[in-house]
Parts: C-alpha cells; sequence; structure tokens
C-alpha cells in the first residue's frame, strides 16, 4: 500500500455535519456532528461502526448524494456535487440493485455505455472483470437465477468497469463463501498497490484489519478513533516471544530463566492460525485432489490488465496524476475515427412477474444486441 502523506487527500471533510429536518424543516435526527478526517491517495480506509452510526450517511455525502448541512467536504479536489469527478468514482452498494433478466455480460455491458466506452473497450474490460471475479462461465447467465454472492461478484466488476481512482465499497464481502472474501481482500490490496484508493465500509472487522492502513470508528454520529491500525491495536503493555520448537531441557531451561525474571509461570501455548487461513488450505487441498470442475464460482487470482500498470499508472504516477490537474479517466475520450460506431441503447427491463416472464425474456432478447457484437 501506497504511502502518500505527501499528496493532497483524495476525501477531505472538515466539521462535516448532517440534520436531517421534518417537513416544517425543524431537526429531527442528526446524523453527523462535527466529523474531520481525510483519505489519502493510495490507501484503504475503513470507516466503522455499529448501525446507525452515521456511515451510510457519510457515504452519501462522499458520493454527492446528499448536502452536508455543514462543513466542508472535498473529493478528488472538487466538490462532491461536480459531475465529471463522478466519472472517476467506483461506488458498490450494500445491497447489489442490479436487472434480473440481463445477463452478467449484459449487465456489465450496460454500466460500461454509461461510462461512453466505446465496444471493442467494453468488450475487453468485461471479459477481464468476468475472469477476475471468476464468474466467466456464467456469462451469459441471468442474475436474477444468481445466488446472493455471485451477485455481489458482478456488483462489484461494475464498480470496477470505468477505471476508477477513488473506489467506495459498501460492505463489499457481504454474502461471499470465505474465498470469494479472501479474494475480494487480495483484489482492495492490489488496487491500492496500483495506486487507487479505497474506502470500505464493513461490519466485519477482521476484513477491515487485514486491508485496511487507516481506520475511522464512528458512534452516534461522531467520531470516536481514528488512527493506523497498527498504532491502534498495539498493546505496548505487553510482548510476545516466538520460539521455535526446541528439546525438552532447553524448553524447561528457557521456562526457569523466565520464572526468575518474572517471578510467576509465564504463558506457554502453541500458536494457532486463524479459521480463514485453514479453511483455504483445506479447500485448496481438496481442489488439487479433485478431478471433477467445480460448479458455482470459479477460482480465480488475476486481476483485470485494464486496473494494472499495463495501461493505468500505478504508484507514483498515479499519486502525481492525482495531485495535479484533474485528468479525464480511463475510456472517457472519444473513440478513434476507424472504431466501430456506438451501439443503440437497449431500453431498461421493467419488472415483470408471474406468466409473463417467459413473454418478457423473449422481448428483451430481440431488443438486446447480439452478445457477440457487444
Amino acid at each position: 500500500m501506497n504511502d502518500a502523506t505527501t499528496h493532497p487527500p483524495v476525501i477531505e471533510a472538515t466539521g462535516l455535519t448532517k440534520v436531517f429536518r421534518d417537513f416544517w424543516h425543524r431537526p429531527k435526527v442528526r446524523a453527523v456532528t462535527d466529523f474531520s478526517f481525510e483519505v489519502r491517495p493510495g490507501e484503504v480506509f475503513g470507516l466503522l461502526g455499529p448501525n446507525g452510526s452515521g456511515k451510510s450517511t457519510t457515504i452519501k455525502m462522499i458520493l454527492g448524494l446528499l448536502h452536508p448541512s455543514q462543513g466542508h467536504l472535498q473529493v478528488l479536489g472538487k466538490s462532491p456535487r461536480d459531475v465529471k469527478k463522478k466519472e472517476r468514482l467506483g461506488y458498490l452498494p450494500e445491497e447489489s440493485y442490479l436487472y434480473p433478466y440481463l445477463t452478467s455480460y449484459e449487465t456489465l455491458n450496460f454500466y460500461g455505455k454509461l461510462f461512453d466506452l466505446n465496444r471493442r473497450e467494453r468488450r475487453e474490460r468485461i471479459d477481464q472483470l468476468l475472469e477476475m471475479i471468476g464468474l466467466q462461465h456464467a456469462r451469459d447467465r441471468i442474475v436474477g437465477e444468481f445466488s446472493k454472492g455471485m451477485a455481489r461478484r458482478v456488483g462489484l466488476a461494475q464498480a470496477l468497469i470505468n477505471d476508477p481512482d477513488l473506489v467506495v465499497l459498501d460492505e463489499p464481502t457481504s454474502g461471499l463463501d470465505p474465498l470469494g472474501t479472501r479474494q475480494v481482500k487480495d483484489l482492495i490490496v492490489n488496487l491500492a498497490e496500483r495506486g487507487k484508493t479505497v474506502l470500505l465500509s464493513s461490519h466485519l472487522l477482521a476484513d477491515v484489519e487485514d486491508v485496511c492502513d487507516r481506520i475511522a470508528i464512528l458512534y452516534n454520529g461522531r467520531l470516536q478513533a481514528t488512527g493506523a491500525i497498527g498504532e491502534l491495536l498495539e498493546e505496548q503493555d505487553r510482548y510476545r516471544i516466538t520460539l521455535p520448537v526446541l528439546p525438552g531441557p532447553v524448553l524447561q531451561e528457557v521456562l526457569q530463566s523466565l520464572r526468575s525474571v518474572l517471578g510467576k509461570e509465564p504463558d506457554l501455548d502453541h500458536p494457532r492460525m486463524d479459521l480463514e487461513r485453514f479453511f483455504l488450505d483445506v479447500v485448496e487441498q481438496a481442489r488439487a485432489r479433485s478431478v471433477e470442475e467445480a460448479s458455482g464460482v470459479h477460482h480465480a487470482e488475476q486481476v483485470a490488465d485494464y486496473l494494472s500498470a499495463k495501461e493505468t499508472p500505478a504508484g507514483k504516477d498515479r499519486l502525481e496524476a492525482l495531485a495535479g490537474p484533474a485528468s479525464a479517466p480511463a475510456g472517457s475520450a472519444k473513440p478513434p475515427a476507424d472504431s466501430p460506431p456506438a451501439e443503440p441503447e437497449p431500453p431498461l427491463p421493467s419488472a415483470i412477474t408471474g406468466e409473463e416472464r417467459q413473454a418478457a425474456e423473449e422481448k428483451l432478447k430481440d431488443l438486446l444486441p447480439p452478445k457477440s457484437g457487444s
């Protein structure tokens, strides 16, 4: 993860306050009170707190969906309501709202069109993203048939389709199995290593501890603690000594020395791996022994190429780009003259239930462009 302390913050909030009012403009709920924090380029910042602590309200203000009642807030050097800045943001909401009658490929194709990506670039990015989230084999299945974890992966892919500079993730591992959780955490770390900035909100504290550089803890809309993970969690008044396997007499000699110094019996036990590591080891061994292809989500390790340094400035280059004048996001430039013409926009599917479903699916097949030319 990048050290970006010398560069302007990606998110800067001072005295941020949000008060919800009733019809007569009387204060009803004070959701956030005098919250000041900053998120630096290239880091993973965790926003923590119990339900009702103001996390979602803060995220909505960062996205420009809510306007602060008081205080100052800048995102990527501009007001959160600046429309051009939104092209450089990626957002995964707590619940993935996907059109149930579109396939995973069509879903990502739809979001790619919203960012004005040309046909070739959309196709390349979608292929890379589906491979990255382990759903390449399910590209032609409608997302309404997906499990919550599979739909969550599609939601994560749509948050990255525009190659954003700032990625806001609200409960990104919700509904994922341990393999998917590990994959998402690795992806978050890889994004930060490539110079992208990640704002993460989660109730799963073990996940936050694994990936975040710094955190802020909210309670009742007020900041209670903030700082680097290592500094906040380190117990300064205790030490831990790790020893290799020792012969019995040598171990007893070491323990006797500690008894004479401490004046009491020292604690002695064997270190434990965490349950996630044990689970992943067991599954990996089972996968190595298995001769049958697994159903559901396929194993994937490779991050999408367009998110890497091949097309995106990483590390120092990304930080310099953030510190300098705002630049257009990747893929937002006009396509060259010889690029294929833009495809006609398919109409959005409406909610259909019961016996109308089959007719609606047939209609969608006629309206949507062929997958080979998407």
